[in-house]
């Protein structure tokens, strides 16, 4: 879990010096949110269950089967981009081979999509569960509403995971919800609500794990709402200087996931210094190979612009 954590957090860390170097246009991180993720896809089966992730994912689809190369070509949206061959920003994660759906841009339509996925395993009496992740800001639009309650009229095999970072672009949780908890929402669907720590990967795990084997009984849906935040701006667009302190999210620092994750690690014995210095070696070999070979990728030839939008000759799309 911990590798895997670091190594999404160095691949987006590596993203922004490209983005601000001008060599890839647009980043939406994953940082402070990667101990959610990667717990929960630990507890997920990566050789049958679908996986539906919002753009922030990245912990989730390295651990379903994508690579620090399958991202790097994303992020400059090359022709061998495994997501859509470089015409979808970074972020709209889908990879078949590896059951990872592919997202829209218009937020939390992931939602209905994984209802749908359930559904149709649940008629064809297949066994696997789909599982879908979305920001608190998500958990108002109509999508989620929608799709929560229909799981739960038809107890469809399906995992909604809230990874709620604090903000929904500028909105502050406070303006955002009534309630007190995202998952205090789940009663009305008549599924379980529960809310975990979202930096602490374990817990995460426990929390999903519950979540599946229910599903996987026949149980139905469950809602589950992990708390973290979200330690850069929105994206590479986004001053978040405008809507909240630089104390404030020096305070968030230090409950990083990756630090914490760390020391508990250390106190079991299990991270050693040796260990944690072969893998950043690790890591950073991984990741700087992958930029090189993105960068010099080729980009789709122009006359593939048209490709799989219009019919063509013959039939095929």
């Amino acid at each position: 879990m911990y590798e895997v954590m670091l190594l999404s957090r160095r691949i987006d860390e590596r993203m922004w010096l490209l983005n601000r170097a001008g060599k890839i246009p647009f980043v939406i991180s994953c940082q402070g949110q990667e101990a959610a993720q990667v717990g929960a896809a630990f507890a997920l089966d990566k050789t049958k269950d679908y996986v539906l992730p919002y753009y922030r994912d990245m912990g989730v689809v390295l651990t379903f089967g994508m690579t620090a190369k399958d991202l790097m070509l994303s992020g400059f949206a090359k022709a061998e981009d495994p997501n859509s061959g470089g015409r979808q920003m970074p972020g709209h994660f889908g990879q078949k081979k590896n059951r990872i759906v592919t997202g829209s841009s218009p937020v939390t339509t992931q939602v209905p999509h994984a209802v749908g996925i359930a559904l149709a395993g649940k008629m064809k009496g297949e066994d696997f569960i789909t599982f879908t992740t979305f920001g608190e800001g998500s958990s108002n639009q109509g999508d989620f509403h929608e799709g929560a309650n229909f799981a739960g009229v038809h107890k469809l095999p399906v995992i909604f995971m809230c990874e709620n970072n604090k903000y929904a672009i500028s909105v502050p949780i406070e303006k955002q919800l009534a309630c007190e908890n995202v998952s205090d929402r789940a009663i009305g669907y008549g599924m379980p609500g529960v809310t975990v720590d979202g930096n602490d990967p374990l817990a995460v795990y426990e929390a999903v794990k519950a979540a599946a084997d229910r599903a996987r009984k026949g149980e139905g849906p469950s809602l589950i709402e992990t708390i973290s935040y979200r330690l850069t701006p929105h994206s590479s667009d986004d001053d978040d200087r405008a809507y909240r302190s630089q104390e404030e999210v020096a305070e968030a620092k230090k409950k990083d996931s990756l630090l914490t994750f760390a020391v508990y690690l250390k106190e079991l014995g299990v991270l050693t210094e040796q260990i944690e210095n072969d893998l950043n070696e690790k890591i950073k070999k991984l990741v700087d190979e992958a930029t090189e070979y993105a960068e010099q990728a080729p980009y789709a030839p122009a006359d593939h612009l048209y490709n799989y939008v219009y019919e063509e000759e013959g039939g095929n799309a």
